[in-house]
């Protein structure tokens, strides 16, 4: 399998397999590339409507000169023992698969830099530098990601917006997934009146209830049940009484 960075070459090769409707998995294949590569490749130049070979190419080589002028994100100095090229490349697969869950570029790359920081936040201005973008597209980003309950937001103690993700940021989306499931069984269900229950399409609107609301609550009960799992504390036994109780017995 050929390592490195894709070339022109293969690149035309990408346009010329979506120009032909192939999957990615089959573009891969011809190339002898990971399907994953192909995917990120696509999905961060356009997408497979507006994907063309020189713009991609162009761009590659753009953002390759930048990270060679440009200190590692973040704080501006590398962590010890982390390859900064190996994150970065991490970097794009996770922002590459929130795009595939529908979620806009540049909220998806916003998102992926809250996630990876080690402190679970940043700046407005860390934004920026990090990303290479205005403070607009941030914030229009950051607007989007709230509404979601995906981030929320506070004024440090230098009165500068800084923007967080914690550990229950995961349960607080698919709690919200979950309900916007359930307002679909909703819409639905009222269909079903509607149109008449005699009425294929009353059957079919009433299948589509049926199905999110076993699909919401498994979600609400999973959500729920993992949520006590790795958010409870154990219990802190004390063994001392056991023990003294133990020998005093054997005695």
């Amino acid at each position: 399998m050929p390592g490195g960075r894709l070339t022109q070459q293969e690149r035309q090769q990408i346009a010329l397999g979506l120009a032909d409707s192939l999957p990615y998995a089959e573009i891969a294949r011809r190339l002898d590339r990971p399907t994953s590569t192909i995917t990120r490749e696509v999905m961060r130049n356009g997408g497979p409507t507006t994907y063309r070979a020189d713009l991609a190419h162009r761009a590659t080589e753009r953002r390759a000169h930048r990270r060679k002028h440009t200190p590692p994100p973040g704080q501006g100095v590398p962590v010890r023992g982390r390859d900064d090229e190996a994150v970065r490349e991490y970097e794009e697969a996770f922002t590459t698969l929130l795009m595939q869950q529908g979620l806009p570029r540049m909220t998806a790359r916003v998102l992926t830099c809250l996630f990876i920081a080690d402190a679970g936040s940043l700046t407005a201005s860390e934004l920026v530098r990090r990303l290479g973008v205005s403070a607009a597209s941030v914030s229009k980003a950051i607007a989007f990601l709230e509404e979601q309950g995906l981030v929320s937001r506070s004024r440090d103690e230098r009165r500068r917006e800084r923007y967080y993700v914690d550990d229950g940021v995961w349960y607080r989306s698919t709690i919200a997934s979950a309900r916007g499931i359930a307002q679909v069984a909703d819409i639905a269900r009222q269909g079903v009146g509607v149109l008449g229950r005699e009425s294929p399409a009353a059957a079919r609107l009433e299948n589509i209830a049926r199905f999110s609301d076993f699909i919401s609550e498994s979600i609400l009960r999973a959500a729920e049940q993992v949520r006590e799992v790795l958010y409870t504390k154990p219990e802190t036994r004390d063994d001392t009484s056991d023990t003294t109780e133990v020998g005093a017995d054997r005695g």
